[in-house]
């Protein structure tokens, strides 16, 4: 079997890190004897770190980074990603809701052949916002991944290590681990699993974060909002032209003058409308393009444990300082 590295993004998770290690160790201790976990925790408010740090100490195989400020979740995957030094990676959240007692399957999965396995929940345990906003976000994910793929996108997913050659050198900030591997493979499979209620502690992510997200992902890793732009302003061209042949027909045929003021001004506002969308997009795009000239990392580590700086690759990219 493979060596396997469990890469786990942490916020405000204190409650739920020590169950998850003893979820986690006996599963892949039954995969593999090679493996290592690795906790990066992004600026939780709890005691997160300090646990992290406990389970470090007693434990070689957990390794543990600490971002300088709130990041984000796929900023802590890709960190983790970035630091992963075995064969295979599992990712999972640290909400306990994936089932690691099933990672056996992602692995069996991807001896066949893919490149990509994800465990796809047979039924989401969520409220109904944050289902509406994870199929929003899926939407997104379509115009990237494809839309069979990105249906079945989930935190709980396996892939080999050597796809991050694809995007380990990315600099921007908006980040989607699903759509970084989507620009990498196309060999993607589904193992249908099991998805748990929250062990503990609240979800950080809400409606509008989510949105959010969705929204970056279109922004800033796809051109599908500029093309969506051009379509929207392609059909109100033809419905003026219409609307214009309209007017000419109705003055011309049977010598009627359509009422000034209230048709004018309803044309007027819907095509202002339409331009101000279409410059709204475009000026989303050039401000992601400035922000971009900046060469500001994805992510900052403020320190580590379990793990000496060598350990770290490329030092200089991500500005790595252990302590301060």
């Amino acid at each position: 079997m493979p060596s396997i590295s469990v890469v786990v993004p942490v916020y405000q998770a204190e409650l739920n890190l020590r169950a998850l290690y003893g979820e986690l160790i006996p599963a892949i201790e039954a995969i593999t004897d090679t493996f290592e976990i690795i906790l990066v925790e992004d600026c939780s408010k709890d005691r997160s770190w300090e646990i992290i740090c406990d389970l470090a100490a007693q434990d070689a195989r957990v390794r543990g980074f600490r971002f300088r400020r709130n990041f984000g979740q796929h900023q802590a995957l890709l960190c983790g990603i970035i630091a992963a030094r075995c064969g295979v990676i599992v990712t999972v959240d640290d909400d306990l809701q994936h089932p690691v007692n099933h990672i056996r399957r992602l692995i069996d999965k991807l001896e066949d052949g893919y490149d990509v396995v994800y465990g796809t929940p047979e039924e989401e345990v969520h409220s109904t916002m944050r289902n509406a906003a994870s199929v929003l976000t899926k939407l997104m994910l379509s115009s990237v991944m494809g839309l069979q793929t990105a249906s079945k996108a989930s935190a709980f997913r396996a892939f080999r290590t050597t796809l991050r050659e694809g995007f380990q050198q990315y600099r921007g900030m908006a980040a989607s681990v699903d759509v970084f591997l989507a620009w990498t493979t196309d060999r993607f499979a589904t193992v249908d699993v099991p998805h748990r209620p929250r062990a503990a502690g609240k979800s950080g992510y809400t409606f509008g974060k989510l949105a959010r997200h969705g929204w970056n992902i279109a922004t800033g890793l796809s051109t599908f909002p500029l093309k969506m732009a051009a379509v929207v302003g392609f059909v109100f061209t033809l419905l003026g032209m219409v609307a214009l042949g309209w007017v000419f027909t109705e003055y011309m045929i049977k010598g009627v003058v359509i009422p000034g003021f209230t048709f004018l001004a309803s044309v007027i506002i819907i095509f202002s409308g339409v331009q101000l969308f279409a410059l709204g997009v475009i000026g989303e795009y050039l401000g992601r393009l400035y922000l971009q000239s900046f060469d500001r990392p994805p992510f900052l580590v403020r320190e580590t444990c379990g793990a000496t700086e060598a350990e770290f690759p490329d030092r200089s990219r991500h500005q790595t300082a252990s302590g301060a």
